[in-house]
């Protein structure tokens, strides 16, 4: 993703005594996505968390929101659906496997694959 541009923010987690981990980041991002809000024309959020409800209207009522990835179509909050003016500005990546997948080309041929037709 470094290569198309994307800065990738990585958050440390706690073990749990059970050996799960936890990561709390949603106060985390809706700060820095606030924080940074006039150094990005449009954000993409992935996330099918309703506590990320108001940043998402926020930045769609701005036009600042480009795309909602929601990784998994059965099983997110619907708060999400009133958040974005069209389920156009949705991608459910369970549904998008297509284009991510993959595929046995070159590494360059699969860059173009995603240019072209990608998310």
């Amino acid at each position: 993703m470094r290569r198309f541009g994307y800065e990738l923010v990585f958050k440390p987690v706690v073990r749990m005594k059970n050996n799960a981990v936890k990561g709390n980041i949603d106060a985390e991002l809706v700060l820095q996505a606030m924080i940074d809000y006039e150094n990005y024309t449009k954000a993409v959020i992935v996330t099918g968390d309703g506590d990320f409800y108001c940043l998402v209207k926020h930045l769609n009522e701005q036009g600042k929101l480009l795309k909602l990835i929601i990784p998994n179509r059965h099983k997110y909050s619907t708060l999400l659906n009133q958040a974005v003016v069209s389920i156009h500005d949705i991608i459910f990546l369970n549904q998008s496997r297509h284009l991510l997948e993959y595929k046995k080309n070159t590494p360059d041929e699969n860059i173009e694959s995603v240019k072209s037709g990608g998310l």
